[in-house]
């Protein structure tokens, strides 16, 4: 469903500010690997889902989407193979409309617009029967302005809206983050099922190294803008966040020194 192959990417080339932040990485991903990424500041994490998304052009490599070369296609032109959802909750949705007209926007992506009426009742309960999957009681509230929700749940209605047309590939940056512990517990717990009932191939990135443990079938750690550790499978399911730390200094020679991941 994805292959990167020798991505790098390097900002501000020939100034004092230069910055490598993509060194030959190669990555494949098959249809319904639910792949989690985890490194320090700077390591490449979130520079690789912008890499794929197409935020701005890589400066070697190829990205193939579905057995699509996406490399010089432009952002806009691949977001039709694309779901994402960002770190700040307040982005992925549009805060003077309602939920269903934020869930109405998010279905008909894509698709050519027309004068006939708004949204009709099969609609309706179609978003109703969506939105149960987040088992926030906003199937209820399908009139509510979305900038009248918390955080959570509209992260929670953002990611509904990402994965409403089945998307390729869904792309998570961190999108639990800005969220307290037990809400994040909450939008983690939708995002597992959300992901296995469309069987969705997915990339999340976390600062979390419990979550990356505990959620998907594959693991990914980043260093200096290089992919050194890749599990997957029953070793994954074995892994304790002190694997991780002893895998980080035995692969990248390096202390993991990244307070944020530590704390989590």
């Amino acid at each position: 469903m994805l292959k990167l192959i020798g991505i790098k990417k390097t900002f501000n080339p020939g100034t004092v500010n230069e910055k490598r932040a993509l060194v030959g990485v190669d990555l494949t991903l098959n249809e319904g690997d639910f792949v989690t990424v985890i490194g320090g500041n700077g390591a490449g994490k979130s520079t690789t889902l912008n890499a794929i998304a197409g935020v701005w052009p890589v400066d070697e490599g190829e990205i193939i989407i579905d057995g699509v070369n996406v490399t010089r296609l432009p952002e806009y032109k691949r977001a039709k193979y694309l779901g994402r959802v960002f770190q700040d909750p307040m982005t992925g949705t549009a805060a003077s409309m309602q939920i269903e007209e934020n869930l109405a926007l998010a279905s008909r992506r894509g698709l050519p617009r027309t004068l006939k009426s708004g949204i009709n009742a099969a609609e309706r309960e179609r978003y109703k029967d969506k939105l149960k999957i987040l088992d926030l009681g906003l199937e209820d509230r399908l009139t509510t302005k979305v900038g009248l929700l918390s955080g959570g749940q509209r992260q929670a209605l953002t990611l509904l809206m990402a994965t409403l047309k089945k998307p390729k590939l869904l792309l998570l940056d961190e999108h639990t983050a800005a969220l307290d512990p037990k809400t994040a517990a909450k939008v983690l717990e939708a995002t597992d099922k959300i992901i296995a009932r469309d069987n969705l191939t997915a990339i999340m990135i976390t600062h979390n190294m419990k979550d990356a443990i505990a959620h998907g079938n594959r693991l990914i750690m980043m260093h200096e803008g290089r992919i050194i550790y890749d599990v997957s499978g029953e070793e994954k399911s074995r892994l304790h966040v002190s694997d991780l730390l002893q895998k980080f200094e035995q692969v990248s020679g390096d202390e993991f020194a990244n307070d944020r991941m530590m704390l989590a």
